[in-house]
This record gives C-alpha cells, structure tokens and sequence, in this order.
C-alpha cells in the first residue's frame, strides 16, 4: 500500500514554519525586552504606542521649557530684589536729606544716588543664561534701558526700548506662561512695567534723576514734599513685581512636578503595552523549541515510514 506524503508533507512545512516564526519573534523578544517592535506585531498596540510617544515628546518639551523658564525667573528675581534695595536706599537718602541744610551733606548724598543710578541701570540691563535682555517685553536682544549724560557724566534721562509685549511657553497641554517682563508700560494696560507704570505712578529712573537733582541743588523741600512720595510709589510697584515672580516660580515647580511624574506614567503605559514579560517569554520559547523539535523528529519518522511502505 502506498501513503501520499504531499498533504502531509504540505502540513508539516505549514507547522514548522509557523512555530519557527513564532520561536524567531520569542527570541527577539528575549533580546529587546519588547513584545512590540513592528506595526504588524500588534497594530493596534502599536498604534497605542505611537500615541504614548507623541505625548512623551510633548512633556519632554514642556520639561525643556520649565527648566529654561525656572533658570530666567530665578535671574529676574535676583534682579528685582537688587532693584528693591537700591529704591529703599534713594528712599533712606531721601528722608535724612529732608532736614539736612548743609551742601556738602547734599553734594555727599547726591553722590551716592548717582550711583544708584548705575546700578540700578545694571539691574535693568540684565541678561539670561542665553544673553537674552529679561526686562525688554520681547524685544530681548538689545539694550531696554539707555542712559543719557550731561558733560559732568551724570545720568539726565533713560530711555526705554524694549516693548509691553510678552510671549508664552507651554509648560503642560494647554498650560502656558511668560518668563518676559515690559521693564515699562505707560499704555495704562497689559502687563505691569517693572520700573514704570502709568498706572501705579511709577518711574523709578525719572524719580531717583529727580532725587539726584534735588540734592545737587539743595532743594530739599521738594525732597520731602515728592522725592519721597514717589520712590514709595516705585518701590510698591517693584514689590509687585517680585510678587508676580514668585506665583511664576511657583506655577512652574507644580509644572515640573506634574511633569515628572506624567514622564513616569508614560513611560510605565509603554512598558506595559511593547514590553515583554521575561519569565512568559521563555517559557513560551522553550515551548516553541520542543514543539519544533517534535515535528522535526515526527515529519522525519513518518517520511521514512512512508518510503518503506512505497518500497513494499
């Protein structure tokens, strides 16, 4: 009796190429940790995982943004409380030189405003870690604040300009903020200027100008009747500021915070949808290996069976 082998035959080489297909993807598996590496692995897991990426680029950007805006929030603010200081000592200057009658006192004290001057023009003209201008609006890359001289070098006006404009950067799905501070708004709206602002009457540059001119002079009721009036005006109006910085600073930590921990969310989604569990894996392989070693030895014993029978 004669046995035809092509059914079988056609069986066997079915079987064996499936199970050594599945023994290849348990053993890419074993080796990349992942059950997922090729769309037609798991379609729809994998189109998962494409969303899961999309959202992890997104928050590595929103990570990239905080950290940039933190490290600018932090330099303004070390600005600003510059800024607060040298507004309390024109005000200290301001209240002893009230009484004072003698011009040498004055000419003293004048002196000492001048170089406020100085330096609270170095704390307007500060730059970020990028050489951007903080207190320019968003024109960030040029001087905000130029100082005008007399032939004696003392400073006789400031300009500004920058602008009242401020950009924003995402630091979460649909949260955005500003790290950019107008150092003047004399619109009457928008956001507030740093060292003028129409709105709370201040201007600090014009106010310690004033003071210094005062002094030179020896008109010190004008120092009392409105140097010291307004330099409380300007430094309410810096104290605001350095308010608004910290509620900044403080959103952007929550940011981070919210971000790190979405970073680590999304990352344990992927895992769990792309990775292999190691200990199913190999023990699905070992499987595998025995089933394909089986139906090498079985397809082997029936062929050489099925050529003896044809021989008889």
């Amino acid at each position: 009796m004669r046995i035809s082998t092509s059914l079988f035959t056609n069986d066997l080489l079915t079987q064996m190429n499936q199970l050594q297909s599945q023994e290849l993807q348990l053993q890419n598996e074993t080796t990349t940790g992942l059950k997922v590496t090729l769309p037609e692995d798991d379609p729809s897991a994998m189109g998962q995982a494409l969303d899961l990426q999309a959202q992890s680029d997104a928050n590595t950007q929103y990570q990239s943004n905080i950290t940039q805006l933190q490290s600018t929030a932090t330099t303004a603010a070390s600005a600003m409380s510059s800024l607060q200081t040298i507004t309390e000592q024109a005000q200290t200057i301001a209240t002893e030189a009230s009484g004072v009658t003698s011009s040498t006192q004055l000419s003293t004290y004048a002196t000492q405003v001048a170089n406020l001057i100085q330096e609270a023009l170095q704390a307007a003209n500060t730059k970020d870690t990028q050489g951007n201008y903080l207190f320019g609006g968003t024109i960030n890359n040029q001087t905000p604040f130029v100082a005008s001289t007399d032939a004696d070098g003392n400073v006789t006006a400031v300009t500004y300009q920058g602008n009242t404009d401020t950009s924003q950067s995402l630091i979460g799905p649909g949260q955005t903020v500003s790290d950019q501070v107008p150092g003047e708004n004399t619109t009457g709206s928008g956001p507030t200027g740093l060292l003028a602002d129409s709105r709370s009457g201040a201007d600090l540059f014009g106010d310690l100008i004033s003071l210094q001119q005062n002094l030179s002079s020896g008109n010190t009721s004008a120092i009392a009747s409105t140097n010291s009036a307004n330099l409380t005006k300007d430094e309410d109006n810096i104290t605001s500021n350095i308010a608004q910085n910290g509620v900044l600073q403080s959103t952007l930590q929550a940011a981070s915070t919210a971000s790190t921990q979405m970073s680590t969310t999304l990352t344990t989604q992927t895992s769990n949808l792309t990775g292999a569990d190691l200990t199913t894996t190999l023990t699905q392989l070992d499987q595998t290996e025995t089933a394909l070693q089986a139906a090498l030895e079985s397809g082997e014993k029936i062929m050489n069976l099925s050529i003896l029978n044809y021989l008889q």
